[in-house]
């Protein structure tokens, strides 16, 4: 039988945000930004366990295990400099928690708030049985400019086969941890850059627009109006 664990690499600081504090422990709808993420990895039955890695300085680190919704996630404080150090470094730690290299992972951001259960029961029936792995993904649908330094448009580029990448990724633990350590971490952006770079294709299940990434301030109000309209806090239909 497949396993399946969670992680959400919740290091960073969210300097794009503007906020004093770290955009994974913004209150949005009664709850953090990391709760509503880790919400419906955590009421998933499949999931054996969910893991939330956090730089080792974080000073919310021991509180964690307290805030209402994550009561039931386990706290890795081992995060790194970048993204893909704190995966890769959490990766590593998991294997002392019994996650093996043939178990599957999904990685989700931590300012992603709006996942749904039926986006990510999705994404475990689509990459389940594949060779590779792969990701939650909408193709573009705006035109795209190519800009200058003095921010004037120089070329308006194909959107034709691109997508937007979005989160829970989905890998197996052994591959996706190889990857990294081969990758050069400072081009890693996410976890298929790091696959994609050892060579592999991983697989791009349709996604949902409403499963955005909070980046920017203007985006947690779109983010509160877009949990309101669920039934309630950790709910995901």
């Amino acid at each position: 039988m497949p396993r399946y664990f969670a992680l959400i690499p919740a290091a960073g600081n969210g300097t794009r945000l503007g906020a004093e504090t770290p955009k994974q422990y913004l209150a949005v709808a009664g709850r953090s930004l990391l709760a509503h993420a880790a919400a419906t990895l955590l009421a998933d039955s499949r999931i054996m366990k969910t893991f939330v890695v956090v730089s080792p300085e974080d000073p919310y680190a021991e509180r964690i295990a307290t805030m209402p919704g994550l009561e039931a996630a386990l706290v890795l404080p081992c995060g790194g400099a970048t993204r893909a150090e704190t995966v890769i470094n959490g990766l590593r730690e998991m294997e002392n928690h019994d996650v093996l290299d043939n178990d599957w992972v999904l990685v989700h951001d931590a300012a992603r708030p709006c996942l749904s259960a039926a986006l990510l029961k999705r994404l475990i029936d689509e990459i389940g049985t594949d060779v590779v792995g792969g990701i939650l993904a909408v193709p573009v649908s705006d035109t795209l400019k190519r800009g200058d330094e003095f921010h004037r448009a120089t070329a308006t580029e194909t959107r034709v086969g691109l997508w937007h990448a979005q989160t829970p990724q989905m890998f197996r633990a052994g591959t996706l941890r190889n990857a990294l350590q081969i990758a050069t971490l400072e081009n890693i952006t996410d976890e298929a850059s790091a696959i994609e770079a050892a060579g592999m294709r991983p697989k791009l299940v349709m996604g949902d627009r409403s499963n955005i990434k909070v980046t920017y301030a203007d985006d947690l109000a779109f983010v509160e109006w877009l949990l309101a309209q669920r039934s309630g806090p950790g709910v995901r239909t």
